[in-house]
């Protein structure tokens, strides 16, 4: 069998955190999850997932802050990011960010499956 497919996912709600593992976990990925995005090359390094999702708003540092810094870190910057929020400007802010992709709240299942097929390569 394939090595599990690893994604790191921050968000601050709760909700969303069990709802993503839940349904990532039943469709064969490994997850971590963190409510907060300080030290961020920290928390990536510890893990090195394969995709990584990124709410806009993050208690201290926000999702944009977060993602430049990942952006800029030369072992880091290559895991692709999909910044998610319930904003309607999360494409922009998306943009802002230097993510490598987006995906609006609420989002279905499919939704969240297919943006993880699309920028991880079997």
């Amino acid at each position: 069998m394939a090595e599990q497919k690893k994604v790191f996912i921050f968000d601050d709600n709760t909700d969303i955190l069990e709802l993503c593992t839940f349904i990532l976990e039943d469709a064969g990925y490994e997850i971590k999850t963190s409510s907060t995005s300080n030290n961020i090359i920290e928390q990536v390094m510890a893990y090195i997932p394969d995709i990584i999702f990124m709410d806009n708003w993050l208690p201290d540092v926000g999702g944009i802050d977060a993602t430049r810094a990942l952006k800029n870190d030369e072992k880091l910057k290559n895991i692709p990011v999909i910044y998610f929020s319930a904003n309607n400007d999360v494409m922009s802010l998306a943009d802002q960010a230097g993510a490598d992709g987006y995906l609006s709240k609420p989002f279905d299942i499919q939704e969240l499956e297919n943006i993880i097929l699309k920028h991880l390569p079997a």
